[in-house]
């Protein structure tokens, strides 16, 4: 982050990025495919974090109020931790070719949501209700990301919490 921060994300190289970590370039693209690929080093863990806390709600839980929380839960960051996931939030929104190349993984975080939705409403995960509760989650979320990255004036599980009390009462006024 910090040599993407200090001289631009397409000035930097994978060779520079590798020296910083203590690695050889060909050790870099074990774990890497691209240098774009390093801002998402830790989102699939939390994927995988999603599904498990999906996993464990209680049946009489409400569909929309568990993922709420969940979504709620997964996103408190430590203090230390927020300028770091500032700066990557705004590389992948301001970078085209990052913008571009977080389909893939906004489509399994969308997929991880869907199939909890499949589950409780005792269909498939590529259903109508299960994709658009996934679908709307992810662009509640991403609002939610984009307002709180643009004023900084509260902790980010405050603009999520109201994004999706909002998209779980159909949007109409409190």
């Amino acid at each position: 982050m910090r040599l993407f921060t200090e001289h631009g994300f397409d000035e930097v190289t994978v060779g520079q990025i590798a020296a910083e970590a203590g690695v050889s370039e060909r050790t870099f693209f074990r774990y890497f495919p691209s240098k774009g690929e390093v801002l998402w080093h830790q989102f699939d863990d939390e994927v995988a974090d999603l599904r498990a806390a999906f996993a464990a709600v209680a049946d009489d839980e409400p569909m929309m109020t568990a993922v709420r929380r969940i979504v709620v839960a997964a996103n408190r960051y430590r203090a230390e931790d927020i300028p770091e996931l500032r700066t990557r939030m705004r590389l992948i929104s301001g970078i085209p070719a990052l913008s571009a190349g977080a389909g893939a993984h906004y489509d399994a975080w969308e997929r991880a949501v869907g199939e909890f939705a499949a589950r409780r409403l005792g269909t498939t995960a590529d259903d109508l209700l299960p994709l658009a509760v996934g679908r709307t989650t992810l662009a509640a979320a991403r609002a939610a990301f984009d307002a709180w990255l643009e004023r900084g004036d509260a902790d980010l599980t405050v603009y999520l919490d109201r994004a999706l009390a909002a998209l779980a009462r159909g949007f109409s006024p409190e």
